[in-house]
């Protein structure tokens, strides 16, 4: 299994905004064929700050998750554009 985790932090005063798009981008990824989880959580004591939660089936499900025009619309366009700092960390699944 193919594990990401992201961290996004928008800028002040977007917190909100980038919230709506990830709800809004969850039901797509989920639906991914190669895609097990994808679950995006709120900072309780920063709300500008969100950790997502990714499984993919491998690398290549995950590749082409970021093909998928849904991707490119709501996070390149529309996410991304209301960061002030991302991060992006890749693991791979030892016990569950």
């Amino acid at each position: 299994m193919y594990v990401v985790v992201a961290r996004f932090v928008a800028q002040e005063g977007s917190g909100d905004e980038v919230a709506a798009s990830l709800a809004e981008m969850t039901p797509f990824a989920n639906a991914e064929p190669g895609c097990k989880r994808y679950i995006v959580n709120r900072l309780v004591d920063d709300p500008n700050v969100f950790l997502l939660y990714e499984q993919y089936v491998d690398a290549a499900a995950f590749d082409a998750h970021r093909e998928n025009p849904h991707f490119k619309r709501i996070i390149l366009d529309t996410v991304v554009p209301l960061l002030a700092d991302r991060g992006r960390e890749i693991y791979e699944v030892v016990a569950e």
